[in-house]
């Protein structure tokens, strides 16, 4: 991509997108028993439509880049958001758990083809020092999400319904792919990478090291979140308090990221993912403690809850300025395979908090926590990657 850097501002419209795709990937974490009990099944098979959504993303994402490698960036992000518009529309029209399955598979190949773009976009459009920054603004739009979208779907659902929330959705995407189109300078596409070629960076041992943790990483921490109305339950947190609790989990994950894209540019990411995955063990094994202890107190569940935003969102921004340190004439193949680490990490949490839920959520915060610790271990021992 030969665009000549165009400075921050120009990621804005990027961040838009993303803001729609998260708010779509997301937004069923802020209903989902209202969902499961319309469709006639238990919380835990109505959060495997995140689960499909996560495996078609990880599957679909390094194939779809290699199929629309020449399409023009600017067609090929408005045309992938037109497309999750009616994904959407279908979600909130389904009769039935399969159909919704479908329409969650659709919804996932149109952010599999945004999502990666969109970060490599925004890395061509600014000087190299301010990469970290650019690629923090595009993945705000994925945390914004979390602290609007999450909680707008709760509150659009108890004033409405589940299916009005997911129209909201739609609508939301529709405009997103407008303001891309008027917006985003007219950017060629590339020559297509085969899907070869973007497997053998598998084979550069930085690349290797680093993409384990993005899986790890998610997995420990996005495992229990799009159950995260039944985990506010356990801790004593219901009806009017859930919206907002959510909210400051997204306020978090927000400051988190913004947070880690500044102090990556000054310390490096290493530094940065020591303390934020300690960070998570501690914050994901004190929510064990409350929901088995019994603890009930709102503003520690608050505080908490914030936590795990910041804890949870600071990674990505390290992860992806690791793998283009390790492999920079590669940089939008790796932007993309770790976006699919990322949605396998989605996948196998979601899959390891349904299994685990039904036995209580103290049991399964303390899984996650174990797993954030595991992340630490492993993020010490290949930090010299990167």
């Amino acid at each position: 991509m030969d665009a000549a850097p165009r400075g921050l501002g120009a990621t804005a419209i990027l961040a838009l997108g993303t803001f729609a795709v998260g708010t779509d990937a997301y937004v069923v974490a802020g209903f989902l028993p209202a969902m499961a009990r319309s469709l006639h099944v238990s919380q835990a098979a109505a959060g495997q439509s995140a689960t499909v959504f996560a495996v078609t993303y990880a599957a679909l994402s390094p194939v779809l880049a290699t199929l629309l490698a020449r399409v023009p960036r600017r067609a090929l992000l408005a045309g992938a958001l037109v497309v999750l518009a009616a994904a959407n529309l279908g979600s909130a029209l389904a009769p039935n758990l399969a159909t919704l399955l479908v329409t969650r598979v659709l919804a996932a190949a149109s952010a599999a083809a945004f999502t990666p773009n969109a970060g490599a976009v925004a890395s061509a459009l600014v000087a190299p020092a301010q990469r970290a920054r650019a690629l923090a603004v595009v993945i705000g739009g994925l945390t914004v999400a979390t602290a609007l979208g999450v909680p707008l779907g709760n509150l659009a659902e108890k004033a409405l319904t589940w299916r009005a929330a997911l129209g909201l959705v739609a609508a939301l995407c529709a405009v997103a792919a407008a303001g891309v189109s008027a917006a985003l300078p007219p950017l060629p596409g590339a020559p297509p990478v085969p899907l070869r070629r973007r497997l053998a960076a598998l084979r550069n041992p930085g690349v290797l090291a680093i993409l384990p943790l993005t899986v790890m990483g998610m997995a420990a921490a996005y495992g229990l979140y799009v159950y995260a109305v039944p985990v506010l339950h356990a801790l004593g947190a219901g009806g009017g308090a859930e919206a907002w609790l959510l909210f400051l989990y997204g306020v978090g994950a927000v400051l988190g990221n913004l947070l880690a894209g500044a102090r990556i540019d000054r310390d490096g990411p290493a530094r940065v993912q020591t303390a934020g995955y300690a960070g998570l063990a501690l914050t994901l094994a004190a929510l064990a403690w409350a929901a088995g202890a019994g603890v009930r107190l709102l503003p520690l569940t608050a505080l908490l809850m914030a936590a795990w935003g910041v804890t949870t969102w600071f990674q990505t921004p390290a992860q992806q300025i690791r793998l283009i340190t390790v492999a920079p004439e590669d940089t939008a193949v790796v932007i993309g395979l770790n976006a699919a680490a990322l949605y396998g990490g989605i996948a196998l949490g979601t899959v390891l908090g349904g299994a685990l839920l039904p036995g209580g959520a103290s049991r399964a915060l303390g899984a996650c926590a174990g797993l954030a610790l595991l992340c630490l271990v492993y993020q010490r021992a290949t930090r010299r990657h990167g």
